[in-house]
């Protein structure tokens, strides 16, 4: 895409683009396998030429989880037993899978295996010293 910026394959650049409201991943230009979160060499042919590529952000939930003991960032904002979050697998359109948190607002029991979801960004009060966290949100 004609707006996205080059930049090394990795998680830095990675959280760079979700704190833009991007969601990246990376395409082999030898084998032409997609990777989310992207990585400098394709684990298939084992070549270091790769292909920045933004996704629609769309997909289907495959698997999930929810957490009733996280970490205390989360702990922090408010999550525990009685409060727990979610967590799961999205196979995106482009049939490439990546993890991300699920948000169902305060009715987890909405949440199930195969409904259609949208990436959504859950940006940190403190946006310049924050990490944009990588979202999903039903359809």
């Amino acid at each position: 895409m004609s707006d996205v910026v080059e930049r090394p394959f990795g998680d830095y650049a990675f959280q760079q683009y979700l704190g833009q409201e991007k969601l990246m991943g990376c395409r082999c230009v030898n084998c032409d396998t997609l990777f989310v979160p992207p990585r400098s060499i394709c684990r298939l042919c084992h070549k270091l030429n790769m292909q920045w590529q933004q996704m629609k952000g769309t997909g289907k939930l495959v698997t999930y989880t929810h957490i009733t003991i996280g970490p205390p960032a989360l702990a922090a904002q408010g999550y525990d037993r009685d409060h727990p979050y979610c967590c799961g697998v999205v196979e995106l359109d482009e049939k490439v899978r990546v993890a991300a948190r699920i948000e169902a607002g305060e009715v987890l029991g909405s949440i199930g295996f195969g409904m259609a979801v949208r990436v959504v960004f859950l940006h940190p009060a403190d946006r310049a010293n924050g990490r944009t966290v990588l979202a999903f949100r039903a359809i």
